[in-house]
């Protein structure tokens, strides 16, 4: 999706950038009763006509029903124009990258030509590798300007790009978290008993290909039947009321989680 090089002094590596993420969601169209797809138009409800595409200008709304027009002129205007070059700013410890900055992934590959690879990137991913450091950069794709973050990755490169800090909600916001922040932990049995909760249920490797969506293998079960003309009918599992009592529901956990590993 990106052709280019990661910058840094005086280094330069040809790159390519690929989508290292793919969504695996069922597009649904809104259909009437007899089951023809239903079209939109651009309706303008106080002229009470419909618009044309080309007559349509973008707006920004400054306060309620007020909008402020902005022809697609002016916002070229602005435009950062794209470079082809990811410039890296710094290099920081692999644990100071907080995941809530994360937006999107992506794999940076080496430049292939004439069938060989730029030992260079090899070299730069070793060194992420070997160090353990994350590099901090700056690259502008589809017009807009990204802070990102390269890794090495299985012995490859990816690339994270972030989120500006005015785009992550302080924490204090939500008023619920600052009511739990302001509580304390009073009964030492509870929290006994949830740490070895967690001891219990820890592992020493994450797999994730022990996960799955359940919702997505349901809903292709449902499509799959009903377009052979039958009735798909999902097994429900009953589940066990929880105890009511924190440290009754802890133990009964336990002993639930003592006997899975069994």
């Amino acid at each position: 999706m990106w052709k280019g090089s990661v910058s840094f002094g005086l280094v330069n590596i040809p790159v390519r950038v690929y989508q290292a993420t793919q969504d695996r969601e069922y597009s649904f169209n809104q259909l009437c009763p007899k089951g023809h797809r239903i079209q939109y138009k651009r309706w303008c409800p106080v002229e009470q006509k419909e618009i044309s595409y080309k007559e349509i200008k973008k707006g920004y709304e400054v306060t309620k029903d007020k909008y402020i027009a902005i022809d697609k002129k002016e916002i070229d205007n602005i435009k950062i124009k794209t470079s082809k070059s990811i410039e890296l700013k710094e290099f920081i410890e692999a644990k100071d990258l907080d995941p809530i900055l994360i937006e999107k992934s992506y794999f940076i590959a080496p430049e292939v030509r004439r069938s060989v690879v730029d030992k260079t990137y090899l070299l730069f991913a070793a060194v992420l590798n070997e160090t353990n450091k994350v590099a901090i950069g700056k690259v502008v794709l589809k017009d807009k300007e990204h802070v990102i973050a390269l890794r090495s990755y299985k012995r490859g490169i990816v690339m994270h790009v972030l989120h500006f800090l005015d785009e992550v909600r302080p924490m204090d916001e939500i008023e619920e978290i600052t009511q739990v922040q302001k509580m304390k932990i009073d009964n030492k049995e509870e929290l006994s008993l949830a740490k070895l909760l967690v001891e219990n249920l820890s592992t020493d490797h994450f797999d994730l290909s022990k996960y799955s969506d359940s919702y997505s293998k349901e809903l292709k079960h449902l499509i799959e039947a009903k377009s052979k003309g039958k009735t798909y009918i999902k097994s429900v599992e009953v589940e066990k009321e929880a105890p009511k009592d924190l440290v009754a529901a802890l133990k009964a956990s336990l002993q639930k989680s003592k006997k899975s590993k069994q």
